[in-house]
C-alpha cells in the first residue's frame, strides 16, 4: 500500500463514516471503507429489497443501515459523511451533523486531500466536458500516465493505489462538487458561469461562489485560466492566488489563448507568440469548441510539447452527446446533442451548423429562463420539436420573440423520444439536419443525458 494510501487508511479506521446514497461510486468505496476498518453506515432513501444483488453485500459487509423515509436521521453522531454531488449540501439533516462535529466531505474532496499527483481540473457551465476531454488527450499524446474522473471518467478515490506522483489527474467539477470544496488543483480552468442549476442553488450567487471555490484554496505556483468573454469569469481574476491567464477567440490577448485575426490559435506568454495550430485544422465543429480547445491549450502550456497540443486539435473528435454525429439516413444528418441541458448549450450546438436544422428540445425543469434561447431558435431552427415539463416554456417564450410570425417557425409537440424522433423524421428532406439539442435536464424521463441521448441513438439507428 502506498503512502498516500495509507494515509487515508489511518484517517479512515475506527471512525464512524456514512455514505449518503449507494451509487456507483459509493459502492466501490463502501467496500474499500470496510476494509480499512471503519464502522460504515449506508444512508439511502431505499428500502433494502430494492438493492436487489447488492442487499446481501451489504449484510456480508457488516454496513450499518439507515433506509427509506427517515434514512438521513443515520447521519447523526457520524465521525465523517460522504455525499454525492447531486445531494444538497445545505440540506438541514446534513448542516446540523456537520455543526456537531462530523466531517462532511465527497469521493471528489478526499482525492483532491491525498492525491500524490498534480491535479488540473476544470469547471464552468458550458464546455467543461470537451475542455477535460482535451487536456487528458493532450497529456497522454505527451506520453503521461492521465487518470480523468470527476464529473466524467470514473471515481478516482478508490484507484489512488495505482496513481503515482508523476502521473497527471484530470478533473472535471460541477458546483454540487464545488460547493464544499476546501482545495484548490494546481491548474483549475473556469469556461464561464451562466445562470444553471437554479433549481438546486438557492439564487445566482449561490451557483457563482461555487464556482470560485475552485480558485479560493490555490496557492503560489498554482495557474488559474479564465474565460475573458464572460464577465462573472473575467470578474473572477480578483480571486487569483497564483499565475493568471485568459483564453479568448473574439480578441488578442498579451497573457493567454487566443484566436488570431488570420485564423491562428495562438498562446501568448511573457511577451513571445506561439502559433499552435490553424482553425481549418480543428476538428471539432462550432466556434465554441475553439474556445474549449484554447482553454485546453492555456491549462497544459509549459506542461506539454506544442507539438502534441497541434496533433489533439488536429485529431479529437469530440465527446459522446455534445454534437455527436449518429448517422446519415436518405439524406438527412442525424446529431446527438443531448449534454446541452441548459440553453447557452443549445444556443452553442445551433451556432455550429451553417443552416437552419430541426431540434428536438425539452425537457426537465431547472428554473432557467428560456427568453434568451428564443431569438436563437428563430434564427437557426425551421421544425422545433418539443417535449418534456420545459417543452410549453420554450414555446411561450417563442411565440413572444419579435420576429415569430415571419420567422416561419413549426412548432409541433411530442410525448416521449419516440414521438420526437418520428415527427423529426417526418418532417426531414433530404440535405436536412436533425439535432437532440434539449436546453433541458432529463430528470423527467431519463436518469441523465447519457441515458437520453442513448436512447435516441438507439431510436435513430432503428429508423
Amino acid at each position: 500500500m502506498q503512502e498516500d494510501q495509507q494515509r487515508l487508511a489511518a484517517a479512515v479506521k475506527g471512525k464512524k463514516v456514512a455514505f449518503i446514497g449507494a451509487g456507483v461510486s459509493h459502492k466501490t468505496l463502501l467496500r474499500q471503507f470496510c476494509g480499512m476498518g471503519a464502522a460504515v453506515t449506508l444512508c439511502d432513501k431505499k428500502q433494502l429489497e430494492e438493492f436487489g444483488d447488492y442487499a446481501g453485500e451489504l449484510r456480508e459487509l457488516g454496513v450499518n443501515l439507515s433506509l427509506g423515509e427517515g434514512y438521513l436521521a443515520g447521519l447523526a453522531g457520524q465521525d465523517m459523511i460522504l455525499r454525492t454531488p447531486g445531494f444538497e449540501y445545505y440540506t438541514p439533516e446534513l448542516q446540523a451533523a456537520k455543526a456537531a462535529g462530523a466531517l462532511v466531505t465527497s469521493e471528489m474532496e478526499l482525492f483532491f486531500e491525498y492525491c500524490p499527483c498534480e491535479i488540473t481540473a476544470v469547471t464552468g457551465s458550458d464546455g467543461k466536458t470537451t475542455t477535460t476531454s482535451l487536456i487528458a488527450a493532450m497529456f497522454e499524446a505527451a506520453g503521461r500516465t492521465v487518470h480523468l474522473g470527476g464529473n466524467i471518467g470514473r471515481a478516482l478515490l478508490p484507484i489512488l493505489a495505482q496513481v503515482r506522483p508523476e502521473d497527471e489527474a484530470v478533473v472535471e467539477l460541477s458546483s454540487f462538487q464545488l460547493i464544499s470544496m476546501r482545495r484548490s488543483p494546481r491548474v483549475a480552468v473556469v469556461t464561464n458561469v451562466t445562470p444553471n442549476h437554479l433549481d438546486h442553488h438557492k439564487d445566482m450567487q449561490e451557483y457563482i461562489d461555487a464556482k470560485r471555490n475552485i480558485l479560493l484554496w490555490q496557492e503560489e505556483g498554482c495557474r488559474a485560466v479564465l474565460g475573458y468573454e464572460n464577465e462573472v469569469t473575467r470578474a473572477m481574476q480578483a480571486d487569483c492566488r497564483g499565475s493568471q491567464c485568459w483564453f479568448t477567440r473574439l480578441r488578442e490577448t498579451d497573457n493567454g489563448a487566443f484566436l488570431r485575426a488570420d485564423g491562428m490559435l495562438c498562446m501568448a506568454e511573457g511577451g513571445a507568440v506561439t502559433p499552435v495550430l490553424a482553425q481549418g485544422e480543428v476538428k471539432l465543429r462550432g466556434l465554441h469548441n475553439i474556445e474549449n480547445l484554447l482553454a485546453a491549450i492555456a491549462a497544459v502550456w509549459g506542461r506539454v510539447p506544442v507539438e502534441a497540443m497541434r496533433r489533439v486539435g488536429g485529431s479529437f473528435a469530440g465527446v459522446e452527446h455534445r454534437i455527436e454525429p449518429v448517422r446519415t439516413l436518405d439524406g438527412v444528418q442525424w446529431y446527438n446533442d443531448s449534454i446541452a441541458s441548459s440553453p447557452t448549450r443549445t444556443i452553442a450546438g445551433l451556432r455550429s451548423f451553417g443552416q437552419k436544422i430541426i431540434v428536438i428540445a425539452g425537457g426537465y425543469d431547472k428554473n432557467i429562463p428560456y427568453e434568451p434561447l428564443a431569438p436563437e431558435l428563430l434564427e437557426h431552427v425551421k421544425v422545433l420539436v418539443l417535449m418534456g415539463q420545459t417543452g410549453p416554456k420554450i414555446e411561450a417564450a417563442v411565440r413572444a420573440c419579435p420576429g415569430f410570425a415571419a420567422s416561419g417557425l413549426v412548432i409541433e409537440h411530442a410525448q416521449d423520444m419516440a414521438g420526437a424522433v418520428a415527427l423529426a423524421r417526418a418532417a426531414a428532406k433530404p440535405g436536412d439536419i436533425v439535432s437532440l439539442s434539449p436546453a433541458s435536464a432529463s430528470f423527467d424521463l431519463y436518469p441523465n443525458f447519457e441515458v437520453r441521448g442513448r436512447h435516441y441513438k438507439e431510436l435513430v439507428n432503428a429508423l
